[in-house]
């Protein structure tokens, strides 16, 4: 598909609306090692970026070599909200994105409702969303890499999935994005970033891969 044209724009949120990817991964990295799983960011960054907490739970359990504890989720969860209310920020020029474009928009996310709406609020955006906010750990029994969420959101949003563009920050949800059938842009501009992660973009199947949402803007205007 040309890149002009969408009936749809789905955003992940994490790393694509939120630049919380680190926030997230850090903490998630704390309280693994408090458990006994010793975790650096990078290995919290390879291993769970862009899981929903079902899929990151077994994940946990299995390097465990026992069921993660229940309450490691509450604990991740709550200090995530609580560095959020003062630390969270948009990822860089998607305010300007958002205003400068007219197609309808959704997100799809592998993150819970309320972690979503926290930032959104923080954000002066959620009028911008409110609504059509989708997420794996309510709305679908497989979370990304499957295409579940992604085709769930482009139905309730009446639109085809070829006319849809996905924007991703995460190989699991580029591979969910193809699978769906959607145009996908791989977004390298959140502080989770490192060197080789456009490449893993591409390699998961992105059809683009941009440094920048005004790069991302110009590849669309190209296209009208």
């Amino acid at each position: 598909m040309k890149p002009s044209g969408f009936d749809l724009i789905i955003f992940d949120y994490d790393g694509v609306v939120a630049d919380s990817e680190l926030l997230s991964n850090t903490v998630m990295a704390e309280v693994l090692s408090e458990i006994g799983l010793p975790t650096t960011l990078d290995d919290a960054l390879s291993t769970y970026l862009g899981k929903r907490w079902l899929d990151c739970e077994a994940l946990i359990s299995e390097r465990l070599g026992a069921p993660c504890p229940p309450d490691v989720h509450t604990e991740w969860m709550r200090r995530c909200h609580e560095r959020a209310r003062t630390e969270l920020m948009t990822v860089a020029g998607f305010d300007a994105f958002l205003a400068s474009r007219s197609e309808p928009r959704c997100i799809a996310s592998s993150s819970p409702p309320d972690w979503i709406e926290l930032g959104l609020h923080r954000f002066g955006a959620y009028e911008a969303f409110a609504g059509p906010i989708f997420s794996a750990a309510v709305h679908v029994t497989r979370g990304k890499p499957h295409p579940d969420l992604f085709l769930y959101a482009a139905d309730a949003m009446n639109s085809a999935p070829e006319r849809a563009l996905v924007i991703e920050d995460s190989p699991t949800g580029v591979l969910a994005g193809v699978a769906a059938g959607m145009t996908v842009v791989g977004l390298c501009v959140g502080g989770h970033i490192r060197g080789d992660h456009p490449e893993r973009l591409k390699a998961a199947g992105a059809h683009q891969v941009f440094s920048s949402y005004a790069d991302l803007t110009d590849w669309i205007a190209k296209g009208s």
